[in-house]
């Protein structure tokens, strides 16, 4: 079964007044082309609906990480704001991925071991562009909750005045100056932050 069809209103954004996003400008500086590539192994389902796009899926990712969103707020950032839109491929009218998808994307990239290798050639583009690491790192983590109680892989982390959580931790390290993230490492959600990576 084939990827969804993305995009084909392109016009979809046509007409309207609208002023040009930083997101515009970011995305014009990537060679997505060689980014696609690296998505080749993953394939669509031969069941049920089609599956979205790879690229449309990473570069929605790309944003939960940039602006530190959840898969919800992703979602919602998706469904809401044309800039988000614009840089995924989607048009100003079509569905876009609910937060399920998103879980079930992470989970094929990191069993193709692609998660750290497509982080590294989207932060090597930019900094080929010119974006440079100036002065230090940034490490944060986030918690994304797996999407059953039955995954092996996700583990139960409680936090202070915060209820317990099944599920996973993406450790994200950002440049000081820029907030451009250089290193993404997702783990189980009980592994504490200094002991992700270097």
């Amino acid at each position: 079964m084939a990827h969804r069809s993305i995009g084909q209103e392109r016009f979809g954004f046509a007409g309207r007044a609208r002023s040009a996003s930083s997101l515009d400008t970011l995305g014009k500086l990537i060679d997505w082309a060689s980014v696609a590539a690296l998505l080749d192994p993953l394939y669509s389902a031969s069941k049920g609906e089609p599956a979205w796009p790879p690229l449309a899926m990473f570069k929605a990712l790309l944003l939960s990480i940039w602006y530190d969103l959840s898969d919800v707020k992703l979602a919602e950032a998706l469904d809401d704001r044309a800039s988000f839109r614009r840089f995924c491929g989607f048009s100003g009218t079509e569905a876009t991925p609910e937060r399920t998808a998103f879980v079930r994307f992470r989970k094929e990239l990191v069993a193709h071991k692609l998660d750290r290798l497509l982080f590294l050639a989207v932060t090597a583009q930019l900094k080929s562009k010119a974006v440079t690491v100036k002065t230090g790192t940034l490490v944060d983590a986030t918690i994304i909750a797996s999407a059953s109680e039955d995954d092996d892989d996700a583990r139960w982390v409680k936090h202070k005045g915060k209820r317990a959580v099944h599920g996973f931790k993406a450790h994200v390290g950002a440049d000081a100056d820029t907030a451009l993230v250089e290193e993404v490492s997702i783990t189980s959600a009980n592994i504490n932050d200094g002991k992700a990576g270097p």
